[in-house]
């Protein structure tokens, strides 16, 4: 009996001592996985009302309807906060030009005038810093704006409501999301000026758009 089980205790030893060796690889792997993720480049986002999930998980904050990462630089952040301005005036503007009326009108009539200001505020900033902002929607809003243009009546004003429900949460996200990362005072005051504002919008959006 002594001489079997001698080498079943080395067996299980050398078994033991393989699993140790791949639970420490694949944590080392895993590791590796979560650092290349977590310091990927946040990229361009056009606007900013373009989705990234890696961003979502590297910030906490997973909103599945917006970005939650940070652009890559200050300027990247202005673009694309002028272009989101943009994008809610033009919309808002079209919805007045249908005729939409009551709550639906107040809102786009509220949209133009403080993403106006926010236009304002920010081309402040902008001109310090040598940054020439764009002045129209982003390519994405573009491309939808051919389809709204066909709707009228309850739906136009429901797919106009919930547009303002994705874009105003993005663009809130988005904020939140820079305030962390960038060093530049202007633009952190610039934030927590106009987030809160957004994020009125948002609410105001959401309850108009469940009528």
């Amino acid at each position: 009996m002594k001489r079997f089980l001698l080498p079943l205790s080395a067996a299980v030893l050398v078994s033991l001592a393989s699993c140790g060796d791949n639970t420490r690889d694949t944590t080392t792997a895993d590791n590796t996985a979560a650092d290349t993720t977590m310091t990927a480049p946040a990229g361009d986002h056009t606007g900013m009302d373009m989705a990234d999930s890696t961003g979502a998980a590297a910030t906490g904050m997973g909103d599945p309807n917006g970005p939650t990462a940070p652009h890559a630089t200050d300027e990247e952040f202005m673009k694309s906060a002028a272009h989101s301005d943009q994008n809610e005036i033009q919309q808002s503007k079209m919805a007045l030009a249908k005729g939409v009326t009551g709550m639906v009108k107040e809102h786009a009539e509220k949209m133009i005038a403080d993403h106006t200001k926010s236009t304002a505020d920010l081309k402040v900033i902008a001109a310090k810093k040598g940054v020439a902002l764009p002045a129209d929607m982003d390519a994405e809003h573009k491309a939808m704006a051919p389809e709204m243009e066909k709707l009228s009546g309850k739906a136009f004003e429901d797919k106009y409501m919930a547009q303002m429900v994705t874009d105003h949460q993005k663009t809130a996200n988005t904020m939140m999301a820079h305030e962390k990362m960038t060093q530049d005072a202007d633009l952190k005051g610039f934030i927590g000026k106009t987030l809160p504002v957004v994020q009125q919008h948002l609410a105001n959006s959401q309850k108009h758009a469940g009528m």
